[in-house]
């Protein structure tokens, strides 16, 4: 993604959705109730630091073709957040997204994708869907709901 695009694509997240979305700081702790957008031509990956998670930007070389991607994001966040972590890959192109995804479901954390009659191009949700890794394969809209389903269900 180019980095005109990020920036706008967060500006539109936060209009969409009410949650603040900017696109990430080099070394920011990660917040609760926000939604943080790789920057253009960055990965973006997360850090343990104590009780803390920090964002790191990285300009190692691109994955699946591409800077930033999902593929090492996701890596990290399954090392951060294990169990915990709820992945959910949206409409795009080439299987960006199925690796990182082994190593989130290889940690104990889940995978949701939007099904192909919402997507634009089923390139990532297809690729781990096709690959048994997800908990659940929903419509666009579905897809926040599952979650908050999710999220308010008791603690095993």
């Amino acid at each position: 993604m180019p980095p005109t695009f990020t920036t706008i694509l967060a500006e539109h997240i936060s209009r969409t959705t009410g949650w603040v979305a900017a696109e990430a700081i080099d070394r920011e702790t990660v917040r609760p109730n926000r939604a943080y957008v790789a920057p253009g031509d960055f990965h973006m990956l997360v850090e343990s630091a104590g009780a803390d998670r920090i964002i790191r930007l990285s300009k190692e070389p691109p994955e699946n073709f591409c800077r930033p991607s999902v593929d090492p994001m996701l890596r990290s966040l399954a090392r951060c957040y294990g169990s915990r972590l709820l992945s959910v890959i949206l409409t795009g192109m080439g299987q960006d997204g199925l690796r990182g995804g082994d190593a989130a479901i290889a940690a104990g954390g889940a995978i949701l994708a939007q099904d192909e009659a919402t997507s634009v191009v089923w390139g990532m949700p297809g690729a781990v869907a096709n690959a048994g890794l997800c908990s659940a394969v929903l419509p666009l809209a579905e897809i926040g709901p599952y979650i908050c389903k999710l999220a308010l269900r008791p603690a095993a």
